[in-house]
């Protein structure tokens, strides 16, 4: 349990630099160069995944023996597509049906897709507790 709580903390760290990121390149993009805010929620969902990948399996989530880091990074770029497919829905949603101000709705979209994101990446991706023993028979079976 404590595990987990630590890893909660840290998801919640590395995910409020990646809402900075999306959200801030979102508003800029939106408002400064007038681009459509559904294109520009795109955009930063993307740069804002790419910083995540790269934080999320440093300091949030174990690396898993037996999974290379293409296939890990493979895995990772799936579950995030679904993210960008529920982001955008959300958005549109929240936005174009609802008459939600996008940076409100983009608040709101932000928490439902973490949710999303840790417990998919937790289960697909997070070595979890596994000790060396069990992570040699993991490596074992998936061969």
């Amino acid at each position: 349990m404590k595990r987990l709580i630590e890893q909660l903390l840290k998801f919640g760290v590395v995910g409020v630099l990646a809402f900075f990121i999306d959200y801030g390149l979102m508003v800029l993009l939106t408002e400064v160069f007038s681009v459509d805010y559904l294109l520009s929620a795109t955009i930063s969902f993307v740069v804002s995944v790419v910083f995540n990948y790269v934080a999320s399996m440093r300091y949030v989530f174990r690396h898993r023996e037996g999974l290379s880091r293409r296939r890990e990074f493979i895995i990772f770029v799936v579950l995030s597509v679904v993210g960008l497919g529920l982001n955008d829905v959300f958005m549109w949603l929240g936005t174009s049906v609802a008459s939600v101000d996008y940076r409100i709705t983009k608040i709101v979209v932000t928490v439902l897709v973490a949710i999303y994101n840790f417990v998919t990446r937790k289960i697909f991706l997070d070595a979890g507790d596994e000790g060396p023993l069990e992570q040699e028979i993991a490596a074992e079976e998936e061969r």
